[in-house]
């Protein structure tokens, strides 16, 4: 039997453990769970390193999110999960369908101490960059398309709500590993909508951008950095007054006022930061 190894992440203790507890009771499901997202990423690259990845992420859309009240982010199991494992109690559900029903207790919860400083999207896009075979769904406790956009841009496979059946959160991780994408139905108009829109901005941020010399692109690029006048001076080998030049024009060609509006317009192009840590761009080169 192939076994499918699930994470999951969520910082209400509670519910990290019941669910866990609650997939464990399948005769093809290791669960493992942890409490923040750099714990997650740490449980990611340790089993990576032993040869035993895991194939889907199960994320809290309010992960790391200290300013809701406990009361918002009730930890609720999805349907059929049963009570003593809502609670934690160390019954998984459908105890006695098969030999993992031995399950003593609820499973652990690996948490940092820290507070958890990478949100769901965020562990979602990162996970997609550093180990693109894990599979993610997103569990959230309202719909929300523009949150879900978001979610698949960064590389989601799925968006479910906290509160759907146990055989439905089931269903999704066993789609997603076929490469399917899962959306709640009534989700999916607002989602479409989301993207398009999300994809007319970036064509036109794409159109603004390719109207910039060469140099003034490269100019953007230390700004997405987070270079100042100076730093971008001695980087570019020219005169700040010269580098003061090459902003005023990119601002006024990319019809902003401001270094921050230009670094978002940039980011939504596809612009990246140039890059600090490799060399410098040769005195002469052929930007200017």
């Amino acid at each position: 039997m192939v076994r499918i190894r699930v994470l999951v992440v969520d910082d209400h203790r509670i519910f990290a453990e019941s669910l866990a507890a609650a997939l464990a009771a399948e005769p093809d499901v290791d669960v493992s769970a942890a409490g923040s997202g750099p714990a997650a990423l740490r449980c990611l690259e340790r089993a990576a390193a032993e040869g035993r990845k895991f194939d889907v992420l199960l994320v809290d859309a309010d992960l790391g999110g200290h300013g809701q009240q406990p009361a918002l982010r009730s930890g609720r199991l999805p349907a059929g999960a049963g009570a003593g494992a809502a609670y934690g109690s160390g019954i998984p559900a459908g105890a006695g369908r098969g030999p993992v029903a031995a399950v003593s207790g609820p499973v652990p919860v690996q948490d940092t101490g820290e507070d958890g400083l990478v949100d769901g999207i965020s562990l979602v896009a990162g996970v997609r960059t550093g180990q693109p075979t894990v599979r993610t769904v997103v569990l959230a406790e309202k719909d929300d398309p523009r949150r879900a956009a978001l979610a698949l841009q960064a590389g989601a496979s799925g968006w479910v709500a906290k509160d759907c059946s146990l055989s439905r959160l089931l269903t999704v991780i066993r789609g997603v590993l076929r490469d399917e994408t899962h959306l709640p139905p009534a989700l999916l108009t607002g989602v479409l909508r989301e993207l398009t829109a999300a994809r007319k901005h970036r064509t036109e941020s794409e159109r603004l951008v390719e109207s910039l010399t060469p140099r003034e692109r490269e100019v953007l690029r230390c700004m997405v950095a987070g270079l100042g006048r100076k730093a971008v001076a001695e980087r570019l080998f020219l005169s700040p007054h010269t580098v003061r030049t090459h902003m005023q024009n990119v601002l006024g060609k990319l019809g902003v006022h401001s270094t921050l509006a230009a670094v978002a317009l940039a980011r939504r192009a596809g612009v990246g930061p140039v890059d600090l840590a490799g060399d410098v761009v040769e005195r002469g080169g052929q930007l200017a």
